[in-house]
């Protein structure tokens, strides 16, 4: 007998999964099991173990995933964190959702710090009352310290090098900041990368033309991630008679450091997709959607960052531009179109495309205690899609808060029934 099945009596809070094929990092489970109570993982296996007045949801031969993570993305539905509102948060939180994400990091542009001040706000408020949407855990703070010459579609009003007085004063509005990205290679910034990794934050290399030397020092001091690889990131070039490797090599030299990408099928092509998961491997490189507020919308003219003080873009094809297209403007892309983009056009086998889209995502962030995959005593953040990765349910710490035949739940709760998708 199961030690689950010793002494069990009923139990209506114990749900138990079906006939799904499981993934887990060491391979899928066919037709396997999984049962979670009260919000936690209690079994993954083959076994069928039987269980009284639970209840019993049949995947009906669907893959069953941990729930996806995205450590960088600054809205959707509508919604971008910079509008500074709860209910852009929760609406934001509860699109992602939709598309699989369970957990996500919301991630604030280069602004004032007045601005910074009220976002955090919205956050701290959102945080408490969210319970139909992916979790948050915690800020991601992109800028304002990066460099000029690759500061892509961040606002060149806000853009600095770092100045100690002024983070420390950031860093004194919020305790719920856990990622800064900035350019090292500026006057003060392996300071800054020093501070606020002595503060348990990951400072994070990105909009930067640094070169090797810059990127390895600034490794040494703690920025042992690169945000967004090949966007607005530099590579290979050539100064005076001299050739120089940039972030890009870099982080392709240095073998424990961690990088992202956009997977979205545009903003690398499926070559370059490739070539990141051939040398860094699924274990240091995460998917990232990077969206803003069109993402899980239809296309036509948005606004990049806040409805107050944002830029106006352009969503077609699939991503955002800059009104004048010349250049993309962040991502309109979901977690769903990432790992189907990187299996379907890259080629990369779904376990690889899963694990880059949850447990190293949720290592990097330092999250991997309690999310990342189905193991026993983790959270219950559950997700399950079909062979086109088109999600069926999502499930968070034991809600089902999304079906797709019946949209999201508006109670955030499961129901009592069995059911089969």
């Amino acid at each position: 007998m199961h030690e689950l099945e010793k002494g069990m009596e009923s139990n209506m809070n114990r749900v138990k999964i079906i006939n799904g094929r499981i993934i887990t990092p060491c391979g899928i489970i066919e037709g396997g099991t999984l049962i979670y109570e009260t919000g936690s993982i209690v079994y993954t296996g083959r076994q069928n173990i039987e269980q009284q007045d639970c209840e019993v949801i049949d995947a009906a031969g669907n893959y069953v995933s941990s729930g996806f993570i995205d450590i960088h993305t600054h809205g959707g539905g509508g919604s971008d964190f910079m509008d500074g509102t709860c209910e852009a948060y929760l609406n934001a939180a509860g699109k992602h959702a939709e598309h699989g994400t369970t957990s996500l990091v919301p991630t604030i542009l280069a602004s004032s710090v007045e601005e910074l001040e009220n976002t955090f706000k919205a956050y701290r408020k959102a945080n408490e009352i969210n319970d139909k949407g992916a979790q948050f855990l915690g800020l991601h703070l992109e800028g304002p310290y990066l460099s000029m010459s690759r500061k892509g579609a961040q606002d060149s009003r806000y853009i600095k090098p770092p100045v100690k007085e002024e983070y420390e004063k950031i860093l004194s509005l919020s305790g719920d900041i856990v990622r800064w990205s900035a350019a090292p290679e500026l006057e003060g910034a392996i300071e800054f990368g020093e501070f606020i990794k002595k503060r348990g934050i990951l400072p994070s290399i990105a909009h930067s033309d640094a070169i090797y030397e810059q990127v390895r020092e600034a490794y040494e001091h703690g920025f042992t991630h690169v945000t967004h690889l090949y966007s607005c990131t530099s590579a290979v070039h050539k100064r005076n008679a001299y050739k120089y490797a940039g972030v890009v090599e870099s982080a392709f030299l240095i073998d424990d450091m961690t990088v992202e990408v956009i997977a979205d099928g545009i903003h690398l092509p499926p070559c370059l997709l490739q070539l990141v998961y051939k040398i860094k491997g699924p274990s240091r490189t995460a998917l990232v959607t990077d969206s803003m507020r069109a993402a899980g919308m239809p296309e036509g003219e948005s606004i990049l960052g806040s409805l107050k003080d944002g830029q106006k873009v352009i969503v077609e094809g699939g991503v955002a531009k800059l009104m004048d297209r010349t250049a993309l403007a962040g991502s309109a892309a979901t977690a769903d179109r990432l790992v189907r983009t990187v299996v379907k056009q890259a080629g990369i086998p779904l376990i690889d495309a899963v694990t880059m889209m949850t447990i190293t995502p949720a290592a990097i962030i330092g999250a991997d205690e309690k999310k990342g995959s189905l193991d026993k005593g983790k959270d219950a953040d559950i997700i399950i899609f079909d062979d086109d990765i088109n999600i069926k349910m999502t499930i968070i710490k034991g809600k089902i808060v999304y079906e797709s035949n019946r949209q999201s739940r508006p109670d955030g709760s499961s129901a009592s029934a069995t059911r089969s998708l």
